[in-house]
């Protein structure tokens, strides 16, 4: 229904962002990310999801896309509801949610309030293989120089495309993004950042 809002930032609370519209101010909830993104009183954009379902009709807002597609993601787990997503997303960001998807870190999602280690586990496994199955094909994980990688280094290239993948790339940017990188030297948390710099890049 709406796929953002952009106006005046009217009033930030915690986790609420008030828009104001052509004179409607429009509350989002949203995450500490966005809110440390946004001034009071200064022009702000949220990119929103419409949660609708019986009493309940709510606004969520994000300051990126990236963020929005997390939310998303993490929405589409079972047991795992908007209040969940919003505090998952609010101790780290996209991209720290995305790594510790792929490397099983459960920490990194307990860390989060009201999230225990079986939720946790459930976000890891769900999200895990349904990115496995999207980033199977079109990589190309031979460093840039037509040679086959060893099993080691196209695993290391599966994971962060993976790791883009939760982010809401497609497997075709993530190709692109990846090819050529320095699949043998690099660490993984550095593959996905360097895939990301690409891909804003483009």
């Amino acid at each position: 229904m709406f796929y953002y809002l952009d106006g005046m930032v009217a009033e930030i609370l915690p986790n609420l962002a008030v828009i104001d519209c052509n004179g409607v101010g429009y509350a989002c909830k949203t995450t500490n990310q966005t809110i440390s993104d946004l001034k009071k009183g200064q022009k702000g954009r949220l990119y929103t999801y419409l949660n609708v379902g019986e009493n309940i009709f709510e606004l969520y807002g994000f300051a990126s896309q990236r963020e929005l597609n997390s939310f998303k993601m993490l929405i589409g787990v079972s047991g795992v509801g908007p209040k969940a997503a919003l505090a998952i997303l609010s101790v780290g960001t996209p991209e720290s949610l995305a790594m510790a998807i792929v490397t099983g870190d459960e920490k990194s999602l307990t860390a989060a309030p009201g999230v225990g280690k079986k939720i946790a586990q459930r976000i890891i496994l769900e999200l895990k293989d349904k990115m496995a199955k999207e980033t199977a094909s079109g990589l190309d994980f031979s460093g840039g120089n037509g040679a086959a990688a060893p099993v080691l280094f196209a695993s290391k290239a599966s994971e962060a495309a993976q790791a883009l993948a939760v982010l809401g790339y497609s497997s075709q940017e993530t190709a692109v993004a990846l090819k050529g990188l320095d699949m043998e030297n690099l660490p993984l948390e550095e593959i996905v950042r360097q895939g990301l710099k690409r891909m804003a890049k483009s």
